[in-house]
């Protein structure tokens, strides 16, 4: 008698399984993308975008600079900053540091995932990696002022000068 209660009740799951809902779950697509406190991409997919893992592998103060004048609104140059990372980076060995503030300025300006020991960690163990991963998540989110597929935006400007 028990195994037909015991079929009876796997026929009434199998009938009706449970959703996501029913338990207040979102579902795994909307974990992974509507997820605001995750970086958009991982700190090891330097590789998914070759030309940036290329440029900041060789010279990461190029991809700094292009992360500092993203951040700072265009009110820091993009030479300075990647100037002044070479000079910390390959006299001092502490670009890391300088590098470091502005992971910390877009983790918590966009409400990422992470610490100041993680930041610290990444920049110090990876600093390239991090870097890729900051310019990415920048891109993602428009401020770079390119596309995805690398095409740069040209903003149109709607009132120009008039003589």
């Amino acid at each position: 008698m028990s195994s037909t209660n015991h079929d009876a009740s796997y026929q009434k799951l199998l009938a009706n399984p449970p959703s996501y809902e029913d338990d207040h779950l979102p579902s795994p697509v909307a974990m992974e993308f509507d997820n605001p406190t995750r970086w958009s991409s991982g700190l090891s997919n330097c590789c998914s975008d070759a030309s940036l893992c290329c440029i900041t592998c060789w010279c990461p103060c190029i991809t700094f600079g292009r992360i500092v004048e993203a951040v700072d609104d265009g009110k820091t140059s993009c030479v300075s900053a990647a100037g002044l990372h070479a000079i910390l980076t390959y006299a001092t060995g502490c670009g890391w540091i300088y590098s470091l503030t502005y992971r910390s300025k877009i983790r918590k300006h966009y409400t990422l995932g992470g610490n100041a020991f993680g930041d610290c960690l990444a920049h110090f163990c990876c600093e390239r990696c991090a870097l890729c991963q900051e310019y990415r998540e920048l891109r993602q989110r428009g401020v770079t002022g390119e596309t995805k597929d690398g095409v740069e935006v040209v903003p149109v400007v709607t009132n120009g000068m008039i003589r």
